[in-house]
């Protein structure tokens, strides 16, 4: 009887050691806010779990990876929110159970269903916002001139600023400097916006990047960044208070992302379990101020879990009025998207 429990034991033994070796892996692609340990590990923790990630930058880099990718290689997608649309047309993401994505807590304006749903289908949940605008160093500048974007390229402030280089939302603040909504953008005011874009240009020391946009401001090479914001500023502010950002008289441009499971999922409802703790109160606050960048959180319940000083470099108090102060990025199909590219590129090389 003792051998047969000894034999059974080790049994058992071994079968754990084995479970614990076939530990269960996520692969998502991501952003580089999302490779934070202080976001990732507890999920991993709770679920016994390895998340893999892959970081990429500009959508275009993500579908071409996962159209050189076996179906199921990949189970979480994070995505620019203006882009879910070409994901859902690309049958890249599957589709989500609504009633469990905790929406109802989130701020009204970054819900997006527009954007995030098809034909009565979620694909995808907002996670994150802020806005592309202006950010400065307080002690170089006439904090006054900020306030309008056409003092802020102006001659004054000839080679003290870069360009942050995503055509995107650069040519929808060139269009707000000219009165034109991002959602008017067109052939026909393409011109007004590039004579802005090239004065812009005109003036600038650099076009740069996240980080060498964030460089040039954080080392004094520039005191102006167009197209800036709290996401460029707000992990500086600690060391760098002087660094800081604010939405001009014409508005400013508003980025979200957002996070979906792809389709062909092998793991598809562990990756909807991520997304679930990604949009969450607690997930939500980790992932507005991870180490890469800050923004602001789509659920409106992580606020219980920032402090009061998280929430004043965020403006948490401040969002009310920043979102009815600014427009979501240009939405241009196919044809003017390419006119919009080609002139981006006709502005950087000049």
């Amino acid at each position: 009887m003792r051998t047969t429990t000894r034999l059974i034991t080790t049994t058992a033994l071994t079968a754990l050691a084995g479970a614990a070796s076939a530990q269960e892996e996520l692969n998502a692609l991501v952003w580089c806010d999302h490779t934070d340990p202080a976001l990732i590990e507890p999920f991993e923790e709770e679920h016994n779990v390895t998340v893999n990630l892959r970081e990429y930058e500009g959508t275009g880099a993500a579908l071409a990876l996962l159209e050189q990718s076996r179906p199921g290689d990949w189970d979480v997608l994070v995505i620019d929110g203006i882009d879910v649309f070409r994901a859902i047309d690309a049958g890249i993401l599957a589709p989500m159970p609504a009633d469990e994505l905790p929406t109802v807590d989130f701020f009204p304006e970054v819900v997006m269903e527009d954007n995030n749903t098809r034909d009565g289908q979620t694909y995808a949940v907002t996670e994150k916002f802020g806005y592309n605008t202006i950010s400065y160093n307080s002690a170089n500048v006439e904090e006054a001139d900020m306030q309008s974007l056409a003092s802020v390229w102006s001659e004054k402030y000839d080679g003290r600023l870069t360009i942050y280089d995503y055509y995107l939302p650069v040519m929808g603040l060139a269009a707000l400097a000219n009165g034109i909504d991002t959602a008017d953008i067109n052939a026909d005011n393409l011109g007004t916006i590039g004579d802005t874009l090239s004065t812009m240009r005109s003036r600038a020391a650099s076009v740069g990047g996240v980080v060498a946009a964030q460089t040039a401001l954080a080392t004094g090479e520039v005191d102006v960044v167009v197209g800036g914001g709290e996401w460029l500023t707000a992990v500086l502010a600690e060391e760098q208070p002087e660094l800081t950002w604010t939405i001009p008289e014409e508005g400013a441009v508003r980025w979200t992302q957002s996070i979906g499971v792809l389709e062909g999922s092998e793991n598809p409802d562990l990756a909807l379990e991520f997304v679930k703790y990604i949009v969450s109160p607690e997930g939500q606050a980790r992932l507005a101020t991870s180490s890469c960048f800050w923004g602001m959180p789509a659920n409106a319940a992580a606020g219980e879990h920032l402090t009061d000083a998280q929430k004043s470099v965020l403006r948490w108090d401040d969002q009310e009025d920043y979102l009815a102060r600014t427009q979501l990025y240009p939405a241009p199909d196919t044809d003017l998207d390419i006119e919009m590219q080609d002139l981006w590129l006709d502005t950087l090389s000049q």
